[in-house]
């Protein structure tokens, strides 16, 4: 999640000014980047335990740790809780789940390179330590009740609110990971049309990534319960957006979808005033009786535009929201399948087709059937099996066609060969490590922390 936002304290003037601030993403292609994010739980290695913030072993030791290689200290109230360097940010989740928000490139080469080069640090300083890190979408052996909180302001306010708007709302925020990328558009109606084809399709990278079967040690029935946690969140702020869907979409919109997602902060001289529940209409208006006469800025929205959590997110570019958290390869594939699909026009043109007749009830099905079924959820004549294969072809020639070589003279095609090898066994991370669970490691759930760690 996010942490306090850097866009200037401009007074808000009037809708049309937050209209005009996600306007202000649109790059020429050549300007667009790619951006990953992905997270991680840590453990102690003696006792598989989740680290807290204090202490030599806890969370705030282990960033302080990967000071040394450049990052800059940010503080809340004195505690260490993020890190800075390069347009990179290294930021803690709820239960101390560590997150790379890479900075914004070029390739998914430097992208994968990126995320080798920062799990290289995170091993070396936990190793010291006494902590491993496990790629999943979903805490494996530990309650609830097990996971610690960090330090941060807005996580407070969102741990009172969370179970007043559904029942699965502290476990995505302390048992759940994802891996996402955030990419670019031209325009108004090239935002659109990513916006589209990233929704529809997002059901599909929530099962190639699933890896999320496991609840306090045991089978929850579900490959991505990471993505079936997200039913029973917060309605207000989650979801497939029909209305993306709908003539007349466009950052209008989108801007009054926001205005109706209930607050949860605002962030006022280094402090987090709660403001769960209400009205950014009402604060628009200066009517809050929290801040009275109080007019919001340009960083109270940006902000807010970080307090949704829809499949697909739109800010000053778009957030592919759908997958959980895994294994080094994955990371990397993640943003591939993604560029492939949203990077290339003619792609672009070729995933509208595959998806542009799917009906609001089939993508609904889609979204809530692969949570238990990923690729093995019937879809029409076939499953999702099939699509996902198409949208991996599509990809790669969408790959190909960018052209971006490393030194060996790959291109970005390569990053997809995992999900290849994925719909080619028709087995999921999750079932693999059910798999394991029910064979070799005969029950034991210990076990993916010690195969499996980065």
């Amino acid at each position: 999640m996010s942490g306090p936002s850097t866009v200037a304290d401009e007074p808000i003037s009037g809708r049309d000014q937050l209209v005009d601030y996600i306007a202000q993403g649109e790059k020429p292609a050549t300007g667009w980047r790619i951006g990953t994010e992905h997270e991680k739980f840590g453990f102690r290695l003696d006792d598989l335990r989740p680290p807290t913030w204090e202490g030599p072993r806890g969370i705030g030791a282990m960033l302080e740790g990967m000071t040394r290689f450049g990052w800059e200290r940010v503080l809340e109230h004195g505690k260490l809780i993020a890190l800075l360097r390069d347009n990179a940010s290294v930021t803690l989740e709820p239960a101390g789940q560590l997150e790379l928000s890479g900075a914004p490139l070029e390739t998914i080469h430097e992208t994968c390179a990126e995320v080798t080069a920062h799990l290289k640090e995170v091993k070396t300083v936990a190793d010291e330590i006494g902590l491993g890190f496990l790629g999943m979408g979903f805490q494996p052996k530990w309650r609830r009740a097990d996971m610690p909180w960090m330090p941060k302001g807005r996580y407070r306010i969102m741990r009172d609110y969370m179970p007043k708007v559904g029942s699965l709302g502290l476990d995505m925020m302390t048992r759940t990971c994802t891996v996402q990328v955030n990419l670019d558009f031209a325009s108004e109606a090239d935002m659109i049309k990513k916006f589209r084809v990233g929704l529809a399709l997002q059901p599909i990278a929530t099962a190639l990534f699933a890896d999320s079967p496991f609840t306090e040690g045991q089978p929850n029935g579900y490959q991505s319960y990471r993505s079936h946690i997200w039913t029973d969140t917060d309605p207000d702020r989650t979801g497939m957006l029909d209305f993306v869907f709908e003539d007349g979409f466009g950052y209008e919109r989108y801007v009054d979808y926001l205005l109706d997602v209930p607050m949860y902060f605002s962030y006022r001289d280094g402090t987090y005033i709660d403001l769960a529940g209400k009205s950014f209409r009402k604060f628009l208006a200066g009517d809050l009786a929290e801040l009275p006469g109080v007019q919001p800025t340009l960083r109270d929205w940006a902000d807010h535009t970080t307090t949704a959590f829809p499949e697909v997110r739109l800010k000053q570019f778009l957030e592919m929201r759908g997958a959980d958290g895994g294994r080094w390869s994955r990371l990397c594939a993640l943003p591939a399948f993604w560029v492939g699909l949203l990077y290339d026009s003619t792609s672009l043109d070729a995933a509208w087709d595959l998806v542009k007749d799917f009906s609001r009830e089939e993508r609904h099905a889609l979204r809530d059937g692969v949570a238990k079924y990923a690729l093995k959820l019937p879809f029409r004549s076939g499953t999702v099996r099939d699509l996902a294969t198409g949208a991996i072809k599509i990809a790669a020639h969408g790959l190909q066609r960018r052209a971006r070589m490393n030194g060996h003279g790959a291109d970005e095609s390569i990053f997809l060969d995992t999900l290849v090898q994925i719909v080619d066994a028709n087995q999921t991370p999750a079932e693999r490590k059910l798999e394991l669970f029910h064979g070799a490691w005969n029950g034991d759930i210990d076990r993916v922390f010690r195969e499996f760690a980065y």
